[in-house]
């Protein structure tokens, strides 16, 4: 297993499309992936479960990922949620 913190700086948090994009991103490494926040956590690959989640602006999250691929599919979830998703 193999993990990683940041925090969410889209100042929509994961929501709508950036919430799309980051499901999109992840559905393409086979690691079992997982987004977690303080209280909750979601299957990463899931826009449903994602969005449940009500992550806003400002949240700590940790990306957790168990497989062949999981360290590779971390950072570049993490990198993704770092970018602001093209938001200035």
């Amino acid at each position: 297993m193999y993990s990683k913190k940041t925090v969410v700086q889209n100042k929509t948090g994961l929501h709508a499309r950036p919430a799309s994009d980051f499901v999109a991103a992840a559905k393409k490494y086979k690691s079992k992936l997982t987004i977690k926040t303080s209280e909750e956590e979601a299957n990463a690959k899931s826009i449903i479960l994602l969005l449940s989640l009500g992550v806003s602006a400002g949240t700590e999250v940790e990306i957790c990922a168990d497989g062949e691929d999981e360290a590779e599919a971390v950072e570049a979830l993490v990198s993704l949620i770092d970018s602001k998703f093209g938001e200035e």
